[in-house]
Order: structure tokens, then C-alpha cells, then sequence
């Protein structure tokens, strides 16, 4: 896998710093407000997990798997459910946790689903943002992100490319070769 990077772009060290500075402002923005966390698979699971940990107040968990890239490295614009959540959401705090904001039409469809649910509010948190890549007409902006990125394909610590590269415990940028034939 390690041959497969081009340059690691942050390091475990960065993003633990930068995931416990999130944990701490999140948790204090909402110490009494019992969130409910939601997280979107399979991305974000390693992020949500250490953020979680960095929070020290009543919330809840819950998950959903949406997709709008299938097997591309480009976002078809068509969001799917794959799994969505276990418990209602109707007049409870909403955050929901993202590995990446790219194009940012998944989340946009997800804070207009969730408030056609009944949420009280919505809330995004995403490790990474990249806003050099928003769709036309998209204007969505994160609450609480780690990182701005630029234009790289990026992997690890939860991001992936056909499912490899997600248990590397930093963030890199994966070669060209290694996706654009495919």
C-alpha cells in the first residue's frame, strides 16, 4: 500500500491534534443538547470513532451508508441510501459526520432529508473539505471541519479508493496511476 502514495499530506499526529480540537468545541457548543451523531459509512467510521472519544457529553450514535460515487472517483450526482437510520430524529440536534466534502451533493441531500424528518437542527462535521471541487450551484459549507484540501485524490484513515487504503493511519495522496486507468 505505502508504495502506492505519493506524499502523505497529514500526519497521524496532525489529524489526532486536530480531531481532539473538534471533540472539545463540539462538546461545548452542545454540552446540553444531547446530539445525535450520525455517521456516514464506511468513510468516516475512524474519524467518528476518535471524535466521539474527544466528546465528553450525553449523545447519541447512529449510522447511515449513502453513496454517489459507486465505483468512480467522481461523484455521479445521484445519491443513494444503502443504509439509513435506526432511530427517528424528529426534534433532536443532528450532526452529521463526514470523512470528505467534495462535490457536496451527498450532503446536501442528507441535511434536506434529515429536515424533512423533523430534526431540530443540522449540523456537518467533516474531517476534510475541499471546495475547490463543489458542484455548480452547490454552496454547502461544514460547521466544524480538520482540513481544507486542494484537488488531490486523497486516502486513509477511513477515505478509500476501491475499498483499499482505509486502514492507513494517516491521510495521503495516492499516485494518479493507480486509478486513472481504471
Amino acid at each position: 500500500m505505502e508504495k502506492d502514495i505519493a506524499k502523505v499530506l497529514l500526519s497521524e499526529e496532525q489529524i489526532q491534534k486536530r480531531v481532539r480540537e473538534m471533540g472539545a468545541q463540539i462538546a461545548a457548543d452542545y454540552r446540553d443538547k444531547n446530539p445525535t451523531m450520525v455517521c456516514i459509512l464506511k468513510g468516516a467510521v475512524m474519524f467518528y470513532t476518535d471524535l466521539l472519544r474527544a466528546m465528553p457529553i450525553k449523545l447519541a450514535m447512529d449510522f447511515m451508508a449513502v453513496s454517489s460515487y459507486g465505483k468512480h472517483t467522481k461523484s455521479s450526482g445521484e445519491v443513494e441510501i444503502r443504509k439509513d437510520l435506526s432511530t427517528s430524529i424528529e426534534n433532536k440536534h443532528v450532526i452529521i459526520v463526514e470523512d470528505i466534502i467534495d462535490s457536496g451533493f451527498t450532503l446536501t441531500y442528507l441535511t434536506r432529508m434529515l429536515a424533512a424528518r423533523g430534526a431540530s437542527s443540522i449540523a456537518i462535521c467533516t474531517l476534510l473539505d475541499k471546495p475547490s471541487r463543489r458542484a455548480p450551484g452547490i454552496t454547502l459549507k461544514s460547521n466544524y471541519y480538520g482540513f481544507e484540501v486542494g484537488n488531490e485524490f486523497v486516502v486513509g484513515y477511513g477515505l478509500d479508493y476501491a475499498e483499499a487504503y482505509r486502514n492507513l493511519p494517516y491521510i495521503g495522496v495516492l499516485k494518479p496511476e493507480i486509478y486513472e486507468n481504471n
